[in-house]
C-alpha cells in the first residue's frame, strides 16, 4: 500500500523525523511517498533509507526547491 507524507514547509530535520515515525507504522512492502522542500533532506532521507535497507522506488526533483521520494519498508 502507498502512503503519502507531506512535509513541504518543514525545516530540517523534521521531514526525516516525520518519515521515520510514519515508517514505524507501516508493514513490510508498504511504500511511503515523502514530498519535501528542505535541501538537507535531499541527502538525509536517501541516506537514512540506505541505512535501514529500505529500497528507494522513486526519487525526483519537482522544481527548483521541492522533491519527492518514495521509500519501501523492507
Amino acid at each position: 500500500m502507498l502512503y503519502e507524507l507531506g512535509t513541504v514547509g518543514m525545516v530540517c530535520p523534521f521531514p526525516l523525523i516525520e518519515a521515520q515515525k510514519k515508517m514505524e507504522e507501516l508493514n513490510p512492502g508498504d511504500e511511503l511517498k515523502i514530498d519535501f522542500d528542505c535541501t538537507q533532506a535531499t541527502e538525509a532521507i536517501p541516506n537514512w533509507a540506505a541505512e535501514q535497507n529500505y529500497p528507494v522506488t522513486n526519487y525526483e526533483q519537482l522544481d527548483d526547491a521541492s522533491w519527492t521520494i518514495t521509500v519501501q519498508k523492507a
